[in-house]
């Protein structure tokens, strides 16, 4: 007999061998069809997996990360069975879950060039497979077994990445024809996936490794009910018509130049305007808190990078060294702000009394990232973050994080973002020799952010294996307003980099101590977190923020000069307005600008240049009607005085 502990503290016993499946079923018929796997003291398992010892379980179903994952890792092998089926000389990579769906990378053969008009007959043979009920068996084998198993069917990748593996017993998945190197979990059959959409093609280095040979990824989601999909494939229109990409352009906010180099933005005047005005709402913000404004250089000498620890980690995504030719001195282009900011705390003593200290800085750094990884601005180069550290007595930690949580709750109040969850990211304890630092030191900063966060009161998980190299971290998940998930917003706890550069302060009893370092970004990165505003709000933004707040149309050119000119009134009274004074009629123009996204559009005309008055049109809502000049600025000054007192009401 086992005695299994549920989630509520019961406690039940069942025979030994007992399947989650089982167990389910004694609960309740409606856990039994919607539990996907099951937690078996901490470890996600098949539910046919049997559980011959005591222990602590937990059900995954659908609403679950976990048991989603379950979900998307069985859809893999049903993509490869179908592949294999339909395409018998594909050779096979590796087909993991991803945060929506699942990927396949697959070398299809010689000869064999798979592309859009494919998918379609692909998901058919998935779906046929999955009415067969086929079971996931899982096989345990010794190595050599495994070995020779995967080298008689010229499984060449799977023979690679089992040549990796420690010697001892090896996993692989049985579903009908297809076998698969696989530690699982899976569902306890293919019956469970009821809609399946394949979604793109793309290429895909061998291992990520550009030396090896270029695969093809095949991209997919799916789902236990139809209408699921047919609701995914609403959100996912949706989201085009909110690409930040398309938008960007359409609003001129961003462009990219081959010429300037591929994830290297260019901002334009509107796109400038909108940065701009994030910065300084942010500065005004973070004055209240008693941060101060830093600038440090695009690049910095190679040896502050090994003191901090980012060469050794992150050398190779980094861009190359940069060898002066006089001196040879060696440089690179500046991956991280904080060894700089470590540096401005150096330039002189501190005293327990100067504590804390708050650097903030809108600081450009530069990561390599491969061509193909690039994704209009939330995947780029070159990106400015709103980056700050703090510097502080040990005893004052937890008051200054719960305070960057309160800057962060400001941010997403003025803009709306009014659904997230607090991922506390802490180091993985099985693999504690990628992190630096003492044992001692990453527990009292993984305590300092837990006991902050319960005391603000905040909703959260934890996710091991997330941290920074430096210290743990609390990362804000924020949901947008078509249901989908961004990470915005990162608060780490350091004592690491504080004794790697020798940070000190003389301390009340007159003896020198180490100062413990905060890392935060409420934004992120400018760049990222435009694109992420730009999809949650479909371009249309709050009028404080907004570029362009008005735009004026002459109807034809006889009034240019009369739109010009109250076009002058209104910039010299803060209003942003431009004019279109295009030779196109005035309906082309109401079109073109309501792409742009533009708050309020200005018709001028005879009776309007008579009576020094516009004709107003409010974005999505239609004629507003007539209004003097100053009528019109006493409405934009009124609703941006109502919006921004709400934003620094703290």
């Amino acid at each position: 007999m086992v005695n299994i502990k549920f989630p509520d503290g019961n406690i039940r016993e069942f025979e030994s061998g007992v399947t989650g499946l089982e167990i389910a079923k004694a609960i309740s018929n409606k856990l039994a069809k919607e539990a996907l796997s099951v937690s078996v003291n901490g470890e996600t398992w098949d539910l046919t997996r049997p559980i011959n010892n005591d222990a602590e379980i937990k059900f995954y179903t659908w609403d679950d990360e976990e048991g989603r994952h379950t979900f998307w890792h069985t859809s893999a092998h049903l993509l490869a069975e179908a592949l294999q089926q339909l395409y018998p000389n594909t050779k096979f990579g590796i087909g993991p879950a991803i945060e929506n769906g699942f990927y396949y990378d697959v070398d299809p053969g010689e000869g064999v060039v798979l592309t859009d008009k494919d998918l379609d007959v692909i998901g058919a043979k998935m779906l046929e497979l999955a009415r067969q009920k086929e079971q996931m068996v899982r096989i345990d084998v010794p190595k050599c077994d495994a070995l020779e198993h995967f080298g008689s069917i010229n499984e060449t990748y799977k023979v690679e990445l089992i040549n990796d593996l420690e010697d001892g017993t090896i996993t692989y998945y049985k579903n009908g024809t297809f076998t698969d190197l696989c530690r699982g979990p899976h569902l306890p059959d293919t019956s469970y996936i009821k809609a399946i959409k394949l979604t793109s093609l793309a290429g895909a280095y061998w291992r990520g490794d550009e030396h090896n040979k270029m695969l093809t990824r095949i991209y997919g989601i799916s789902f236990p009910k139809q209408q699921m999909l047919t609701d995914w494939i609403a959100v996912m229109e949706e989201a085009k018509k909110r690409d930040h990409r398309k938008i960007g352009k359409e609003m001129e906010l961003f462009a990219f130049s081959t010429n300037v180099g591929q994830g290297l933005p260019l901002w334009l005047p509107k796109g400038t305007m909108l940065r701009d005005r994030l910065e300084t709402f942010l500065r005004k913000v973070q004055k209240q808190y008693g941060y101060q404004q830093v600038i440090t250089p695009h690049i910095g000498n190679v040896n502050l990078y090994k003191t901090s620890g980012h060469y050794q980690k992150y050398g190779k995504d980094s861009f190359q060294v940069i060898t002066t030719p006089q001196e040879g001195e060696e440089f690179m282009l500046k991956p991280m702000n904080c060894p700089h900011h470590c540096e401005i705390y150096k330039t002189k003593p501190r005293s327990y009394k100067d504590l804390p200290i708050r650097f903030a800085e809108f600081g450009t750094v530069y990561r390599y990232e491969q061509s193909g990884e690039l994704h209009g601005l939330t995947r780029v180069r070159g990106f400015t973050q709103d980056d700050a550290h703090l510097f502080c007595m040990p005893e004052q930690i937890k008051d200054e994080f719960k305070k960057v949580i309160d800057i962060i709750f400001i941010i997403f109040k003025a803009l709306n973002f009014s659904e997230f969850t607090a991922q506390v990211s802490l180091r993985d304890p099985n693999n504690t020799e990628k992190y630096i630092g003492s044992d001692e030191n990453w527990e009292r900063a993984e305590r300092a952010i837990i006991e902050a966060a319960e005391e603000k009161g905040l909703k959260t998980v934890v996710e091991y294996g997330e941290a920074a190299f430096y210290g743990p971290k609390l990362d804000f998940m924020i949901k947008d307003a078509i249901g989908r998930k961004w990470q915005l917003g990162t608060i780490q706890v350091d004592y690491n980099l504080p004794e790697r550069f020798g940070l000190e302060y003389t301390g009340a009893d007159n003896l020198k101590h180490r100062p413990v370092m905060i890392h935060r970004a409420p934004f992120g990165s400018m760049e990222r977190f435009v694109a992420v505003l730009i999809e949650h709000t479909g371009g249309k933004f709050p009028l404080w923020l907004t570029p362009e707040q008005a735009i004026i149309l002459p109807i034809s050119e006889k009034y240019n000069e009369y739109a010009h000119q109250i076009a002058n009134v209104m910039n010299m009274a803060d209003v942003r307005v431009s004019v279109d004074d295009r030779n196109e009629k005035i309906g082309r123009k109401i079109r073109d600008n309501e792409l742009k996204k533009i708050p309020y559009m200005l018709i001028v005309g005879e009776n309007e240049a008579a009576a020094n008055s516009v004709s107003v049109r409010r974005q999505g809502e239609g004629d507003k009607g007539a209004m003097s000049v100053n009528e019109f600025i006493k409405l934009i000054s009124d609703e941006v005085d109502a919006q921004t007192r709400s934003l620094y009401s703290f």
